[in-house]
């Protein structure tokens, strides 16, 4: 079992940066990909990011791509993305999510452990 609590949403401009957290309870997260998912309003959940368990290897969207980053840190049990650039159409909830099904999974089915999300707006 894996509890995932994400950190670090907020209200930015357009440009502008946000590093969001995805803190894990459980011994064994370092047998996890994680992945990042965000919804907008009156969307359907759209894939941004995942980090396999060692975090060697990261998959992004095209959407995100030379803007957002994925990292890790197995000994604190937190995963982190750093969102640069940041535009209007980034402005959503953001979650994170478990899996041990993949290294770097893209579908969300593949995810057993959701967090609750984390409210990212880009203002213009």
């Amino acid at each position: 079992q894996v509890q995932l609590v994400e950190s670090g949403g907020g209200l930015v401009q357009v440009g502008g940066s946000l590093r969001l957290s995805c803190a894990a309870s459980g011994r064994t997260f370092n047998n996890y990909a994680i992945g990042w998912f965000r919804q907008a309003p009156g969307k359907g959940r759209e894939f941004v990011a995942t980090i396999s368990s060692s975090g060697s290897m990261i998959k992004y969207a095209d959407s995100v791509k030379g803007r957002f980053t994925a990292s890790r840190d197995n000994i604190k049990n937190t995963v982190y993305i750093q969102m640069n650039s940041l535009k209007p159409e980034d402005t959503a909830v953001y979650h994170c999510a478990a899996t041990r099904f993949c290294s770097v999974c893209t579908a969300d089915n593949v995810y057993d452990y959701w967090g609750q999300g984390t409210q990212v707006t880009v203002s213009s």
